[in-house]
């Protein structure tokens, strides 16, 4: 494979590499949007008395929901929502590491092909 070739496949790569790093961005973000409004709802749950009515929406209907219940579900929904967070963080911190030695690789790749090019000259 001629130098050129190998270089776009390395860029290709690179390029693959930083574009799933994007969408793992994307998917952290949303999680965490979700867990600030998860944890506005717990807020507002702790401010309600035991006897207050919950409802919640289910398809086009609002359904009464005992209030432990409802608490019950936040928080589980909390939990998972840090379990996704920390779990894409991984991803991210990985997907980063190979990127950068992805473009290590290509840094060291163009400089081998431009000391090949000035021996193959002088």
């Amino acid at each position: 494979m001629d130098a050129q070739k190998q270089l776009q496949a390395l860029s290709d790569e690179f390029q693959q590499l930083q574009t799933e790093l994007e969408s793992l961005i994307d998917a952290r973000q949303k999680l965490e949007s979700q867990q600030q409004e998860n944890q506005g709802v717990q807020s507002e749950f702790a401010q309600l008395g035991d006897d207050s009515n919950i409802y919640k929406l289910v398809g086009p209907v609002l359904l009464k929901q005992e209030k432990t219940e409802a608490v019950m579900a936040v928080s589980g929904r909390l939990e998972f929502i840090e379990k996704e967070i920390k779990r894409i963080e991984k991803e991210i911190e990985d997907k980063q590491e190979t990127s950068e030695k992805k473009r290590t690789e290509i840094v060291q790749f163009q400089s081998q092909v431009q000391q090949q090019a000035a021996q193959a000259s002088a």
